[in-house]
């Protein structure tokens, strides 16, 4: 049996939490909040340390200290509804199984990129003059 159908969340070792990410890298893109609804949205703007091409980032492992707002979705899993509907944590969170097209059901790391589903095809690096509110994404699933 899948690890993912049967454990929720809190119950997943590091190793079977960090599988879940498909490395689509929409987590990584920039994020408008609107101050009076609180609603969320984002845009085609990519942090600084996303490889848009791999979709994967660059400094992983020291993305907490170099990205000041970069955020741990293992330990603000209470956060996850603000994820595209695609992601596996969010999906697993509203006891919902994975897509087709995942990596731990497909065996190939690049089935996310042929699902058209990654930000290879839309986002964009960000530069000190890009203002992530010209490239909001008007129904971003």
């Amino acid at each position: 049996m899948d690890f993912w159908r049967t454990k929720t969340l809190n119950e997943m070792t590091d190793d079977e939490w960090e599988s879940l990410c498909d490395g689509c890298g929409k987590c990584c893109l920039h994020k408008i909040e609107d101050e009076d609804s609180g609603e969320i949205f984002f845009t085609r703007v990519a942090c600084r340390l996303l490889d848009i091409d791999s979709a994967r980032c660059t400094q992983y492992s020291e993305r907490f200290h170099l990205v000041s707002n970069c955020l741990s979705l293992r330990h603000a899993n209470y956060l996850l509804s603000w994820l595209p509907s695609s992601c596996a944590y969010r999906l697993l969170a509203e006891n919902k199984d994975l897509p087709a097209w995942h990596p731990l059901r497909t065996g190939d790391p690049a089935s996310v990129h042929l699902a058209g589903i990654s930000v290879r095809e839309f986002g964009i690096a960000e530069t000190p003059d890009t203002d992530p509110a010209d490239f909001v994404i008007e129904d971003f699933e």
